[in-house]
């Protein structure tokens, strides 16, 4: 059902991703995309089409690579965060699916094991960065390709793989290109008021963390009286795994501290 889709859809986008790349790019075939605007894949050069290995790299760099990213970047940052008394609950928690069982995973948890609680700090800091980096590298590579018009795909770039455009007028090219120029100047100013934002959220939320800190053993002391006079365990409905030091909203809501301080300042 829906759930199941819900768990799985990133490994689903990525086989379609794979196999839609496999069966026109990595085959020497036009996309529906380039076949529509006229544009053929050619190297460096500009002379030749791009070679099966420079084609499979491209590839993975698009397809392949961001999700192994994501999906380290995301087990790193939950192991980072799990308390020393819940790594061995956590390991059978499905809030990251079937998937994170997975060779990967168990390593991250080996080497996460190894650090200390100093380190767990500054590498999860180190993670938050990349997390919020790498859409806005994306969204600057979007921008620089309005301007210059070459390259698209972060993944082009680095494979030297671009287009080479037949039919048409030139006249038309060089009216819509200024037009994109604009766009992409646009793009930039966009990209600095983003950063400007994030930046000052990244300090709203090390405030709500020292926050958090404070209230957390008495919170958890309350928790623990709870949850053995009633007997059951509530589930957060933000992350929805158990609540962790449940806090209640005005309107009579209960969340994790952690996940409802974060939710108000994203908002």
């Amino acid at each position: 059902g829906a759930k199941k889709w819900l768990e799985w859809r990133r490994e689903i986008d990525l086989l379609s991703d794979v196999a839609y790349f496999v069966l026109t790019t990595l085959s020497g075939y036009q996309t529906l995309g380039e076949e529509y605007v006229n544009i053929v894949q050619v190297d460096s050069t500009k002379k030749r089409v791009p070679s099966f290995l420079r084609r499979a790299i491209f590839v993975s760099l698009h397809t392949v690579v961001p999700y192994c990213l994501e999906k380290g970047l995301l087990h790193l940052e939950h192991e980072l965060q799990i308390e020393p008394d819940e790594s061995r609950t956590s390991q059978s928690s499905p809030a990251l699916g079937l998937s994170s069982q997975t060779l990967i995973r168990n390593w991250i948890q080996k080497q996460v094991g190894e650090l200390t609680e100093q380190q767990k700090k500054r590498v999860l800091q180190i993670v938050y960065v990349l997390k919020q980096c790498i859409p806005l590298l994306h969204r600057l590579h979007l921008a620089v390709f309005y301007i210059s018009g070459t390259f698209y795909h972060l993944s082009k770039r680095i494979t030297g793989i671009t287009y080479l455009h037949f039919g048409g007028l030139q006249g038309e090219d060089q009216s819509i290109r200024s037009s994109y120029k604009f766009l992409g100047i646009i793009s930039l100013f966009h990209l600095l008021l983003t950063i400007g934002v994030q930046m000052y959220s990244f300090k709203q939320k090390q405030r709500a963390r020292q926050e958090w800190k404070l209230h957390r053993n008495l919170a958890h002391q309350k928790n623990t009286t709870k949850e053995k006079t009633t007997g059951r365990h509530s589930h957060c409905t933000l992350c929805l795994e158990e609540r962790r030091h449940t806090t209640a909203t005005p309107c009579g809501h209960l969340f994790c501290w952690e996940c409802i301080t974060e939710w108000c300042n994203t908002r």
